[in-house]
């Protein structure tokens, strides 16, 4: 199994889910950090009190979302490659990070392992 972290900005959410659920993926976590990567960070207008000081600003961190899932071997590869292709223009959209998974256990049941990566619940 592998953990997929995955950073985005949030406007490309809707097409990483696409890619997960084209390849059956049956869970995910996804939240708002605060990154910082290679991407030039943009100047931003300085807010103090919502107010607009007039300066402008280079921020340390930029909002990104976060997307986490763990996917069997099987698929890992395709998915990573499907969120590679993403673009929409010639800037990198993010990073994909991925892990070894040990092993999953689901919590309440004596089910482990791949089988509970499918979202189907079984017996």
């Amino acid at each position: 199994m592998k953990e997929i972290s995955i950073f985005i900005r949030a406007e490309h959410l809707p097409k990483v889910t696409e890619i997960l659920n084209k390849h059956n993926v049956g869970g995910f976590a996804f939240y708002e950090v605060n990154a910082r990567g290679r991407t030039k960070i943009k100047e931003v207008h300085e807010v103090v009190r919502a107010y607009m000081t007039g300066r402008k600003i280079t921020p340390e961190h930029e909002k990104r979302t976060k997307v986490e899932t763990i996917v069997p071997d099987s698929s890992a590869n395709q998915i990573i490659e499907d969120l590679v292709k993403m673009r929409s223009g010639s800037e990198g959209h993010g990073m994909v990070f991925v892990k070894e998974a040990v092993n999953a256990h689901e919590i309440g049941t004596s089910q482990s392992g791949e089988v509970i990566l499918s979202g189907k619940s079984g017996s």
